[in-house]
C-alpha cells in the first residue's frame, strides 16, 4: 500500500480530482447520508484520511461530531493537521499515524473511501476489513468506496477518456492506465461481498457508481 510523501501529498488534492470520475459527487451522497443517519456527538473514523478534506467536509455538517483521522502518511496527516488548525475544528479531530489495527475507537460508523484498492486480496485485504469492524459499535455501518473490476471490456477505457476530459494530461493518462493494469488490487462484485462477509459484514448496498469505482453501504 503506497505512501504518499512530499508533492505527492501535496498535490494528491488537485490530482484526485482527475483520476476518479465523481469524486466530489462520491462524498456529497456520502455525508448527505451521514447526516440523516447520525445524531450529535457521534464519533467518525475515517480510515486513510489523507489530508483532511472529507472530515473537514462533515464538520461543517455538525459541529458536535467528533473524528478518528487514520492514515499512515505523517505528510498527508501534517497537511490535515494544518486544515483542522486553520477551520478550528483540531480539538473534535484525534489524528492516528499509525495502521488500522493499532486503533482503539468504537465508531459510529467508518469510512474508507478510495483506500482498498491500493491492498492486496492476500490476507492484508481481510486484515483491514477485521480492524474496521472491530472499530465499530454494535449495528454502526462502514461507508466503503472502491475500484472494482472492469464489468465491460471498454470500462478502463473510458476511465481514463473521462479522466482526460477532466484535466488530466496525456502523461498522466498513460501513467493512470499503467496503474489501473498493474498497481491496484482491485475486486470483482462476487469476492467484495465474499470478503465483507468473512469480516463479519452484512450484504452491501450501492449507493454510488462511477465507471470502475463503486460505494457501498455495509
Amino acid at each position: 500500500m503506497p505512501t504518499f510523501t512530499g508533492e505527492e501529498a501535496q498535490e494528491y488534492d488537485n490530482r484526485i480530482t482527475r483520476l476518479v470520475p465523481g469524486y466530489e459527487l462520491l462524498h456529497q451522497l456520502t455525508n448527505a447520508q451521514l447526516s440523516a443517519t447520525l445524531t450529535d456527538n457521534a464519533h467518525i473514523l475515517v480510515v486513510g484520511a489523507g489530508t483532511g478534506k472529507e472530515i473537514a467536509a462533515l464538520a461543517n455538517i455538525n459541529s458536535t461530531w467528533q473524528f478518528t483521522a487514520q492514515d499512515t502518511s505523517a505528510d498527508m496527516l501534517a497537511i490535515a493537521k494544518q486544515r483542522f488548525i486553520e477551520q478550528g475544528i483540531d480539538s473534535r479531530v484525534t489524528i492516528e499515524c499509525s495502521p488500522v489495527d493499532k486503533i482503539k475507537a468504537k465508531a459510529d460508523v467508518v469510512l474508507c473511501l478510495l483506500v482498498m484498492h491500493f491492498v492486496e486480496d492476500n490476507g492484508d485485504k481481510k486484515q483491514i476489513l477485521k480492524s474496521i469492524k472491530a472499530n465499530l459499535k454494535k449495528g454502526a455501518n462502514l461507508y466503503i468506496a472502491d475500484l472494482m473490476r472492469p464489468e465491460t471490456t471498454f470500462e478502463r477505457e473510458s476511465q481514463l477518456n473521462t479522466c482526460a476530459q477532466l484535466g488530466l494530461t496525456e502523461a498522466g493518462k498513460t501513467q493512470m492506465g499503467h496503474n489501473l493494469e498493474r498497481e491496484f488490487y482491485p475486486l470483482d462484485r462476487m469476492r467484495f461481498s465474499e470478503l465483507l462477509n468473512e469480516c463479519g459484514f452484512g450484504i452491501p448496498k450501492l449507493y454510488f457508481k462511477a465507471l470502475g469505482f463503486s460505494g457501498y453501504v455495509v
